[in-house]
């Protein structure tokens, strides 16, 4: 049963192509042309959802605000997809820890990269809080060491746990069908509709956790 469970998260397909990862970007193919060429409400809507986490992610960075273009870029990119991933037959994404790894992980070695070449003095010191006692001082190195090495595992870690698990619950409440009742029948409906509009909110809530901790990161690397 738990093979089967699971199995809704595989990105193999028979004739092998993974051709449900085309999923990750299907939805540009659905925006229609209208959306990017002339005025829409769609478009509006979209300007004014970038322009709230451009102005949320802005008072974390005080330095190098260009930097915000990948994090507000990120936001979309993850929220899409997300969202996409709750249609029927459609592959989600970001339930895959290769997908949230190949995210996380270039990024965090771009920021480290640039950290450590541009700003070696400032990251030193965050390797060591202030205030911290000098017998601490060893100790408090490795523990910031290891977790800014982690940083990129978490960061997939996060995103995939949470959709892995809505979409499982999703999957286990299709499953309760053949045995209910009728009498139970329409509160089950109804606790499959509310299920479905909490992962809708997770999808951005998800989204915008892994961007503004992209940001925090970016702002610890660049001040």
């Amino acid at each position: 049963m738990m093979t089967n469970l699971f199995s809704i998260f595989d990105p193999s397909t028979p004739a092998f192509m993974s051709s449900n990862w085309n999923s990750v970007l299907i939805f540009m193919a659905l925006s229609p042309v209208v959306l990017w060429m002339s005025p829409h409400p769609l478009k509006h809507i979209f300007y004014l959802t970038t322009k709230y986490i451009f102005t949320e992610f802005k008072p974390l960075i005080k330095k190098s605000a260009f930097v915000l273009i990948m994090p507000v870029s990120l936001f979309v990119f993850i929220a899409c997809n997300n969202i996409m991933g709750l249609a029927p037959y459609v592959f989600t994404g970001s339930s895959q820890l290769v997908f949230t790894l190949a995210m996380a992980l270039p990024i965090w070695l771009g920021l480290m990269l640039y950290g450590w070449m541009n700003n070696t003095s400032n990251l030193l010191v965050h390797l060591i809080p202030q205030s911290t006692p000098v017998v601490l001082m060893p100790f408090m190195v490795l523990i910031e060491t290891v977790s800014n090495l982690i940083r990129p595992i978490t960061l997939a870690i996060r995103l995939t746990a949470n959709m892995v698990a809505g979409h499982l619950l999703i999957v286990l409440l299709n499953s309760a069908d053949p045995f209910t009742t009728l009498t139970l029948t329409p509160l089950l409906f109804l606790a499959k509709q509310a299920l479905l509009i909490l992962e809708m909110a997770v999808a951005f809530i998800q989204a915008y956790v892994f961007s503004v901790l992209v940001t925090l990161y970016a702002a610890e690397f660049t001040s």
